[in-house]
């Protein structure tokens, strides 16, 4: 019998309440507790999903011995110190994308991670979704020949909000980091390794990203033409072109639900996924599993991964004028 993990939420936001729908459906995982800054807010939250531990300050969450990971759910500027709080306390941690705002913070937290001998995993949540490790499966196959170019976007136009956190710099916003890694973490995953980057973006008064481009070299000579917006609706599909055809993940392809295979001279074949719930749960199925086995980090999204994602969109920044107040920077 598997051994059954209790798990924590640190925040009580939108994606909290997905997470948190989502472990419902995996048996050894037991969600015990959440931690708002709201005492209210928390207890609304514990309610509506039937958790027994409603804690009204992180520090308590953290502090409560009968947790074994936390699942960190707050804004991107929250992740390096609330990741930091749990790991100093002693618990397993599974933090949200971004998992820091820079390179900096984050090897501050998988240093912590190693010295304490804990488990850390940025929760980039479509590397383990069954249908993306198919597409991933199909690419890496050689079914479509060797890939030569890869486009990816992902651009939506929500309604403005200069306080939420896509448009405020206090709270690390703009596209890049909330949704332009997603491009980003395919190129890493369907290519070779990167070896070049240029990039260049669409700066508000506040320095914030409205729309971002990026064009990619690739060690094997293939090129990723990436995109992100939060003022234009785009496709978000992303297409991996080979010598021999090409797989399209459809629209909302960072869940892919529908897949084209094209190949050359052939009828194009269309697979569709149906999977229960958001997607959250498999990634929280690999903590559990890497917990099992005794591993600090997972194979599939290892510390290496998490850096050379971090790296990346730290010198596209560079190379673009993002900049964040200093202290959503600092250490």
């Amino acid at each position: 019998m598997k051994k059954v993990y209790n798990w924590g939420i640190l925040g009580a936001g939108s994606i909290a309440h997905k997470f948190a729908g989502d472990l419902k459906l995996l048996p050894n995982a037991k969600l015990l507790a959440v931690g708002s800054r709201s005492s209210e807010r928390a207890r609304k939250f514990a309610a509506e999903h039937a958790i027994m531990k409603a804690y009204g300050t992180y520090e308590e969450l953290v502090t409560d011995p009968e947790l074994d990971v936390i699942y960190i759910a707050s804004r991107h500027v929250g992740h390096y110190p609330d990741s930091m709080l749990c790991l100093e306390h002693g618990k397993a941690v599974l933090c949200e994308k971004p998992v820091a705002i820079n390179r900096r913070q984050f090897e501050r937290m998988i240093g912590l991670a190693a010295e304490k001998k804990l488990f850390f995993m940025e929760a980039l949540w479509t590397r383990f979704i069954p249908s993306f490790m198919k597409c991933l499966e199909i690419v890496k196959s050689g079914l479509i020949g060797k890939v030569r170019l890869i486009e990816s976007d992902f651009c939506f136009n929500p309604p403005y909000d200069p306080m939420g956190r896509l448009y405020n710099p206090l709270l690390g916003g703009g596209s890049l980091l909330d949704v332009g890694l997603y491009p980003v973490f395919l190129a890493m995953q369907m290519g070779s390794t990167i070896t070049e980057i240029k990039a260049m973006a669409q700066l508000d008064g506040n320095n914030i990203d409205t729309s971002c481009t990026m064009l990619l070299s690739h060690e094997e000579g293939e090129l990723s033409v990436l995109s992100s917006s939060i003022v234009t609706n785009g496709r978000v599909e992303s297409i991996i072109h080979g010598n021999k055809g090409m797989v399209r993940l459809n629209r909302w392809w960072h869940v892919p639900t529908s897949v084209d295979i094209v190949l050359d001279g052939k009828s194009p074949e269309n697979i569709t996924f149906q999977e229960p719930g958001n997607g959250y749960q498999y990634e929280a199925e690999e903590v559990m599993k890497c917990l099992d086995e005794g591993k600090q980090e997972s194979n599939l999204w290892s510390w290496e991964h998490s850096q050379q994602l971090i790296s990346i969109l730290d010198k596209v920044r560079e190379m673009t004028g993002i900049v964040y107040p200093a202290g959503v920077e600092s250490l």
